[in-house]
């Protein structure tokens, strides 16, 4: 699944650093901090690794 937004994209980006430990677990913030528990490495790079042309910043609930 593709990220739907640049947050999101930064997001999972943020996390599959702390996962491959690149960058210390304890440096994340909101949504990231709760995608490095919660999905595998191989769906943090599928998020990561979308496209930002199109994308909107933030996705409206």
């Amino acid at each position: 699944m593709p990220g739907k937004s640049k947050a999101q994209q930064k997001a999972a980006g943020a996390a599959l650093s702390a996962k491959r430990g690149e960058t210390p677990k304890s440096e994340l913030k909101g949504a990231s901090k709760q995608m490095v528990e919660s999905m595998s490495e191989k769906q943090l790079a599928e998020f990561a690794s979308t496209k930002r042309k199109g994308k909107p910043q933030h996705v409206s609930k």
